[in-house]
Formats: C-alpha cells, sequence, structure tokens
C-alpha cells in the first residue's frame, strides 16, 4: 500500500503522514470513539467506505477521518440523532457541513425552547441549565 508512510517522532512513536491510510484503531483513539461505534456507522452512513484488505481490516482514507470527525461533531457536541445526521447529508447531497464546537447558547435560545415545552417542561428545562451551568463552572455548586 503506497499510501501508508511513517516517520519517527521524537517520542520515539511512529506518526503517519496527512496523506497517511489510517486503521480502524488509530481513528478509533484519534476521534476517541470505540471501534464498534466506527464499525456502526458504517453501516448507517454510507458515504464512510473504509478500504478493506485480506481478512476484512479497515484503512480509513483521510477523507474518511474527515468525515467521521464532521459525523461525531453533529452527534456528539451538536446533539443530532443518527436520523438528523442522515437526513442532513441527504439535504446536503452526501455531505456533512463542517460541525463545530456548539455555539454558546443566547438569552433568546431557552425562551424558544421553552414556547415549545408544557409548564413542567418548562421547570424541566431551566434545571436542566442550571445543571449545565454547573458543570461547566458558571455557578458554583450548592
Amino acid at each position: 500500500m503506497a499510501n501508508i508512510e511513517s516517520t519517527a517522532t521524537v517520542s520515539g512513536r511512529v506518526s503517519k503522514s496527512p496523506e497517511a491510510f489510517r486503521t480502524i484503531r488509530e481513528v478509533s483513539e484519534e476521534l476517541d470513539v470505540p471501534q464498534h461505534v466506527l464499525r456502526f456507522w458504517e453501516t448507517k452512513f454510507n458515504q464512510v467506505r473504509p478500504l478493506k484488505r485480506g481478512g476484512g481490516r479497515r484503512y480509513y482514507r483521510p477523507e474518511d477521518v474527515d468525515l467521521l470527525r464532521r459525523i461525531r461533531a453533529l452527534l456528539y457536541a451538536d446533539g443530532y440523532t443518527i436520523r438528523g445526521v442522515q437526513k442532513l447529508m441527504r439535504e446536503t447531497g452526501g455531505k456533512v457541513p463542517n460541525a463545530g464546537p456548539a455555539p454558546e447558547p443566547t438569552a433568546q435560545a431557552p425562551a424558544k425552547a421553552a414556547l415549545k415545552l408544557g409548564e413542567r417542561g418548562k421547570e424541566i428545562l431551566v434545571e436542566l441549565e442550571t445543571l449545565r451551568d454547573m458543570l461547566r463552572g458558571r455557578i458554583p455548586s450548592q
């Protein structure tokens, strides 16, 4: 495989070039996602197609890793469901827009969400937002 190149790093570990293919283990470690989740995502997102060699070993292209990184951000940071990401990919012709860190909520976001909720839902929303702020260190825990 000509694309698998490596160079030694200062720590003595081998570091691949950005254009090199990655194994499922390397992608799993880089994205901090278990290997079985990556295999599951392959079944849900047909755009993720790693190269498979003898014995079913997977080799991910750099574009596969980028796509998985964006899928991960949409699922874990932006709160999309798998169906939501699938729908987004259908609407954008199989592409996933660059997903970044979730934007800081504005003062209007909770009010907008509260409009769609009943009275109990509003109470739960307030509790959840307080817990979120406590976890982020904005409010001292009680």
